[in-house]
C-alpha cells in the first residue's frame, strides 16, 4: 500500500513543479518520473540542511522541491546557447 502512495506523492509533486517551473504539465508518465526522483533529490538536499520531512505534506513538499531543482538543471543542460 505504502508503494500506491508513494507513486501518488511522486505523481502531485512532479505536476506541482512541472506547472511551476513551465506552466502547465508534461504527461501523467514524465510527471510520475520527475516527482519520483525529485523525492530522492529532495530528500538529499534537505538532508545536508538537516531537516526531515514528517508526514504526507512533508513528503510532498519535499518531493516538490527536489522536482523543481531537477527541472532547473535539466533546463541549464539542454538549452545552451548556439555558437557564432
Amino acid at each position: 500500500m505504502y508503494f500506491v502512495w508513494y507513486l501518488l506523492i511522486g505523481l502531485a509533486a512532479g505536476w506541482i513543479a512541472n506547472y511551476l517551473v513551465k506552466g502547465n504539465g508534461s504527461g501523467l508518465f514524465v510527471n510520475l518520473i520527475v516527482g519520483l526522483i525529485g523525492g530522492l533529490v529532495g530528500g538529499w538536499l534537505l538532508s545536508l540542511f538537516g531537516l526531515v520531512a514528517v508526514g504526507t505534506l512533508g513528503s510532498l513538499a519535499t518531493a516538490v522541491i527536489g522536482a523543481i531543482v531537477l527541472l532547473w538543471v535539466a533546463t541549464l543542460i539542454t538549452h545552451r546557447k548556439p555558437r557564432k
